[in-house]
């Protein structure tokens, strides 16, 4: 067995065999799998083997077209069969709030170019007899995706591995990690059979790595130890079963091809053809986490018992939906872990706090994501970056506040919720609430109805009592609409308030400080007093990471950013502190989110309200434009609580954001809603807030701003300063302009309004040359509104396209950027 190699990848089920391969195409020839047992032996070898393309993220859904092309390609490389059935998906709808989600789904496999047909109750029955459908609204039909033998698969990736030089050694467990500073040590143990069971030797080993990637499956809590790490990654128990020959189907598939795989949301499963009878998988409730902290050693290619009770009502539904399968019995059943994590999106990308260490873990889809999770993850070690933004599906995207509870409880619903309508204004209500500024109370007495921001609870937007969010959601203007758009009004016509407390914060002071974010940033920094927007980079001078940097003394600086993002963030930032502290000297990072609250309050009548609170020698003219210009930070004090007031507003009008101590929220609350009552002050929530933003063309980072394109692309000359020598310059300018951010204003239909996952078209409706990253609803001009990406030459104002929601293209005008208050006077306004 090798003892030194490039890169070292742990777990041989499909994820890991295809991270190895294509590490191994991708031009590194040093590469090793381990796998503590045999290749396929943990959820690979009793996956159903399904390729569903049906994703509501943009990353996934090219990570499973990519995994689908792949496959096909495997039996010409390798010689060996894949066990590839393009039989095509149907994935059929009983409600038409069930189509109207797959119209959804469908603009984004639209961008990605993804096939499909929509198809009639009638014509599902005339090509498909055997299924039932008169109480069907229609369905979204993929025909070049069907279903694959995992292990097959597995196998033919091993092969083409192996052709290309990667080492595979079987029956090695890592029992620990160790970074020298230069490459990782990985101690590993000889795995040998015993009763059964397979227990460690005495036979030892150490391999140095320079890079490690673990896909290690169910294993993931025991990997998590090992690395000190936090992974949600924990199995969750999956059923299914398989029923002897159907006749019906038998005799249909001697004149027919097999049969497309069958999938009825509504009714929360999937159906398959299989020797004649059928597979069917049930997604349903009280499906219990297992392995919350070890897999038993004794565990392998093992399963649970059954648990028919649990899923007696989806296979009802199945013979409802397949008459002839009732009279057919049972021939195999399985119920087995397969690993979730808290959104159901996989961990794939950098360890947090690591150097050289890869995490691939959490695969719910793991057959149908492996191929593309090891073509992306290798051209993020190989190359730096990934042609497609990863972020979303970057492993710190869950913070440490992260518990074994949480994850556990977290994943037992993303399970459940495989069929549950997703609503894009979904909010899944287990472990909540968990964290909580200490407004939160008096805002839920408001009448807020929270989301989840990084764990914390943050007003959406604010309902009379009684109103219930569940029943609000939709994929069209849902219940809470007419609420936003007050909220909207009010910060354009009066004053509103705002909770930004989830925003994170972190501190970076002393002597290297300013040397460090001028190179790791790439706007100028600003003077003691003042602030700035700014962006840190990728290597392929891409968009990691969006910043307000405060500037309060000559080398202390608060680093601002989406508190969405924050472990993201922190790990970036603190990672390049601990590169360039020996080049410019001592750097202090300190986070400081949960020190500071954040209230913002905006609308020309926002500096009312603050002169009823503010303890100055001159209030009346201490927050002028004189003594407090716009893009400004002072100290002030607001009754008896100390704030640090930033002249800013992500809504485009007169505001501030008002940082405070936590533990002086409440007063602080109180203060300003006395203050405001006179002026009519309005609590605002987060959608009002966002559609506010995109009147003044405000690119939001994991929306418009991201890893895919660099801040030219995003149209932010003005936040570049190419004066100076930054962080990614050099691959910012190499890159070009390969697509081009744009607001549009759009004629959409009467009840509805974009997302920001839609396909642009050109002006005739005939080719794709964008899509929206975000939409919405624009008081000020009455009418939908988005921002996303196009063709360079066609980004200018005036420029006419379409806009397909709901299967229809929609008219759109590109629009001058901020095209609400384009000269910023309302935000500069004096008084």
């Amino acid at each position: 067995m090798k003892t030194t190699v490039k890169a070292l990848v742990v777990g041989g089920g499909a994820v890991g065999t295809s991270i190895a391969y294509h590490l191994a195409r991708a031009g590194w020839d040093d590469v090793m799998l381990l796998e503590r047992d045999e290749l396929t032996s943990g959820s690979t070898w009793h996956a159903a083997g399904l390729l569903p393309y049906f994703n509501m993220s943009y990353a996934t859904t090219h990570i499973h077209d990519h995994s689908i092309k792949f496959y096909k390609t495997l039996e010409e490389e390798t010689g060996l069969d894949a066990g590839f059935f393009v039989v095509g998906n149907l994935r059929m709808a009983q409600s038409k709030a069930r189509m109207d989600e797959f119209m959804l789904y469908a603009a984004t496999a639209e961008t990605v170019g993804v096939p499909f047909e929509w198809l009639t109750p009638s014509q599902i029955k005339n090509r498909w007899p055997l299924v039932r459908t008169e109480d069907l609204e229609g369905a979204i039909f993929h025909p070049t995706d069907g279903y694959i033998n995992p292990a097959d698969v597995t196998m033919a990736m091993a092969k083409g591995a192996r052709q290309r030089g990667v080492t595979i050694a079987r029956k090695w467990q890592v029992d620990g990690y160790e970074w020298t500073g230069e490459a990782w040590r990985v101690s590993v143990t000889k795995m040998v059979e015993r009763g059964g069971n397979l227990v460690p030797s005495e036979e030892k080993a150490v391999i140095t790595a320079e890079h490690v990637v673990t896909a290690t499956g169910n294993h993931a809590q025991r990997t998590a130890r090992l690395l000190g790490l936090k992974i949600p990654a924990i199995p969750v128990e999956h059923q299914y079963i398989v029923t002897e020959p159907d006749p019906a189907l038998v005799e249909w598939r001697a004149t027919h091809d097999q049969h497309p795989v069958l999938r009825d949301a509504d009714a929360k499963w999937y159906v398959r053809e299989e020797r004649g009878g059928w597979i069917l998988g049930p997604y349903e409730r009280n499906a219990p986490a297992r392995f919350l902290y070890d897999v038993p050693e004794s565990f392998r290619a093992d399963l649970f018992p059954l648990d028919l009770d649990r899923i007696e009502e989806e296979y009802m539904s199945m013979i409802h939906r397949i008459p002839s399968s009732e009279e057919v019995g049972l021939k195999d059943d399985y119920n087995g872990p397969i690993c979730y994590t808290p959104d159901g999106n996989p961990l794939l990308g950098p360890a947090p706090g690591l150097r050289n260490m890869w995490l691939a873990e959490g695969f719910s889809f793991g057959i149908t994501a492996a191929g593309g999770a090891g073509h992306y993850l290798a051209q993020m070690m190989v190359e730096g970056e990934a042609e497609i933004d990863m972020a979303s599906l970057d492993p710190k995207r869950f913070g440490p506040w992260m518990t074994t509870e949480y994850a556990a409880r977290k994943n037992e619903e993303a399970y459940e919720h495989v069929y549950i309508l997703h609503h894009p204004d979904e909010e899944r209500p287990a472990c909540r609430p968990l964290r909580t500024a200490p407004a939160y109370d008096r805002q839920k007495a408001a009448g807020a109805q929270f989301g989840v921001v990084n764990g914390w609870e943050r007003p959406n937007y604010y309902a009379p009592e009684g109103f219930s969010d569940h029943d609000a959601r939709s994929f069209r203007r849902g219940g809470w609409w007419p609420y936003a758009v007050e909220e909207a009004r009010a910060i354009r016509e009066g004053v509103g308030l705002i909770d930004a407390t989830a925003f994170a914060k972190h501190r970076i002071s002393g002597p290297g400080a300013t040397a460090f974010l001028d190179w790791f940033t790439c706007n100028g920094l600003p003077r003691v007093g003042r602030i700035n927007l700014t962006y840190a980079l990728t290597p392929a001078g891409t968009t990691r990471t969006e910043y307000t940097i405060l500037r309060t003394a000559e080398d202390d600086y608060t680093l601002i950013s989406g508190g969405a993002w924050h472990a993201y963030d922190e790990d970036f930032l603190y990672k390049a502190v601990m590169e360039k502290e020996a080049e410019f000297g001592r750097i202090n990072a300190e986070d400081v989110t949960t020190k500071w609250g954040v209230f913002a309050l905006a609308g020309p009548k926002s500096r009312d309200v603050l002169k009823a609170l503010i303890r100055d020698p001159e209030p009346e003219t201490a927050l002028s434009n004189a003594r407090f210009p716009w893009l400004s930070v002072r100290d002030i004090e607001l009754g008896a609580c100390p704030v640090r007031a930033v002249r800013v507003a992500y809504t485009g009008e007169l505001g501030w954001e008002l940082h405070h101590p936590m533990e002086m929220q409440t007063y602080l609350w109180d203060r300003l809603m006395e203050a405001g009552e006179p002026h009519g002050l309005r609590l605002v929530g987060a959608r009002a807030q966002n559609w506010l933003r995109q009147e003044k063309s405000y690119r939001a980072f994991g929306n418009e701003l991201g890893r895919d394109a660099t801040p030219l692309e995003a149209d932010l000359p003005r936040f570049v300063d190419l004066s100076k020598e930054f962080h990614g310059k050099a691959a910012m300018l190499d890159a070009g302009i390969r697509s081009k951010c744009v607001t549009l204003l759009i004629d959409g239909p009467a009840d509805a309004d974009p997302w920001g996952r839609e396909a642009l078209y050109d002006g005739a409706g005939k080719n794709l040359v964008g899509r929206l990253t975000s939409g919405g609803y624009s008081v000020a001009f009455g009418k939908s509104i988005g921002m996303g990406y196009v063709q360079p030459d066609l980004a200018t104002p005036g420029q006419t396209l379409k806009v397909k929601m709901f299967d229809k293209l929609w008219e759109a005008e590109i629009v001058e950027d901020s095209p609400y208050d384009p000269k910023n006077a309302r935000i500069r306004m004096d008084g």
